[in-house]
């Protein structure tokens, strides 16, 4: 069975932020390229003939009228984008698959409408064709099994009796799927959590299980939002605000989470004026230290003289269940918060995860860039426009 089973089956925030650019951008071209950061069990340039074999079938799919009408009753999106996604299909044309040495080469060029959206499809493709080599199935999903039920039982017992008066709720999100172990674990994972959680689990990011389970689709932007308008013409020091504000005009107050870290929390909360943070609902973390994050948030908004009360923070970096607990437990007073819990749901087996992405490197032929609270996550292949961003920021080179 191919493992592409719908093209709902990718992460929201992609209807999102491809809604957006077709409607505030719908010329502009992108070039996103996959990246593995970890070590592999073998070289992923062995599984380079299936994946392409995969993302043909990716190519042959359409969306179903039952899922645009899905997609039509998610206020959001508007009809004339779901017009474009009726007649829409991805086209291998745009796509380039090969090996480097050991490495597997996978890039997207083409239209941003036509490309931004294999990043999803092209990273659960690799993962599942990669733990379904590692073998040992029936062993890893025993274990995945009994690891989901010690989650449940913490969670259960961290925060469902006793919550104090005044205590913010504590709310997670399921985010595994672009690093999931497979499908099938996927969605017996997020029944569980259902059934045993239903007052915590706020929602998962897979649109297709989303619909398919009557769950609550979550999700905002990406990075790739916020990098592609450091290509859009404004003047670089103004890229977040002009990000921010083409996200504003284009959702009118809903999909109120800002990401911070495309150039760090610091340069992020000097464009998040007073006008921002009160037209956004809250901030995502993606990388730094999360309570030295928070903390800069909460200071901001009350410097603002905005209740932090009254905004949520959402914490989405690389969390398991102890972590957003324990985060929980130093923020559940003063400000809401809310947490994406990704690989370690989807993929917590005997097997070690890969820790892969598929990146925007390029947009109308420029380079852009993502600078990271944490350094590792820094990406560009373009040093001299890194060190560009960086003189405009003010931002100092941290050795890895």
């Amino acid at each position: 069975m191919p493992i592409v089973r719908s093209l709902l089956e990718t992460d929201l925030y992609k209807f999102t932020m491809w809604q957006a650019f077709l409607h505030s951008h719908p010329g502009a071209e992108a070039e996103y390229a996959f990246v593995c950061r970890s070590r592999t069990e073998f070289p992923l340039a062995e599984l380079r003939d299936e994946v392409q074999s995969e993302l043909e079938h990716l190519c042959t799919l359409h969306f179903l009228p039952e899922e645009l009408q899905y997609l039509r009753g998610l206020r959001y999106l508007k009809d004339d984008y779901v017009d474009f996604l009726s007649v829409f299909r991805f086209q291998m044309r745009f796509l380039e698959i090969g090996t480097d040495g050991e490495n597997l080469v996978v890039k997207a060029r083409g239209p941003i409408a036509h490309v931004m959206g294999f990043e999803i499809f092209v990273l659960y493709i690799v993962n599942e064709l990669y733990f379904r080599r590692l073998g040992r199935t029936e062993e890893a999903l025993a274990e995945a099994r009994e690891r989901l039920e010690r989650k449940i039982r913490l969670v259960s017992e961290a925060t469902l009796p006793g919550e104090a008066e005044g205590d913010f709720p504590f709310t997670f999100f399921e985010f595994g799927l672009r690093r999931r172990f497979s499908a099938a674990w996927q969605d017996e994972m997020l029944q569980r959590l259902v059934a045993e959680l239903p007052g915590r689990l706020g929602g998962t990011s897979n649109v297709y299980l989303a619909y398919k389970h009557g769950l609550k689709p979550i999700g905002t932007m990406a990075h790739e939002f916020l990098q592609a308008y450091q290509a859009f013409g404004f003047r670089l020091r103004d890229f977040q605000k002009a990000a921010l504000e083409g996200w504003v005009q284009e959702f009118r107050g809903d999909l109120g989470i800002a990401l911070t870290d495309v150039v760090g929390m610091d340069a992020f909360l000097g464009d998040f004026d007073l006008y921002f943070a009160k037209l956004f609902d809250g901030l995502r973390h993606d990388s730094g230290d999360p309570v030295e994050w928070g903390e800069k948030a909460i200071a901001h908004y009350r410097k603002l003289h905005i209740d932090p009360r009254t905004k949520r923070l959402v914490f989405s970096d690389g969390l398991d269940i102890p972590g957003a607990l324990r985060l929980h437990e130093h923020f559940r007073t003063r400000i809401p918060t809310a947490f994406g819990i990704g690989t370690n749901l989807s993929n917590d087996t005997i097997h070690r995860p890969l820790n892969i992405v598929m990146k925007i490197l390029t947009c109308n032929g420029q380079p852009v860039a993502k600078l990271s609270d944490s350094p590792g996550k820094t990406l560009c292949q373009d040093q001299a426009f890194l060190a560009y961003l960086r003189q405009v920021f003010g931002i100092a080179t941290v050795a890895p």
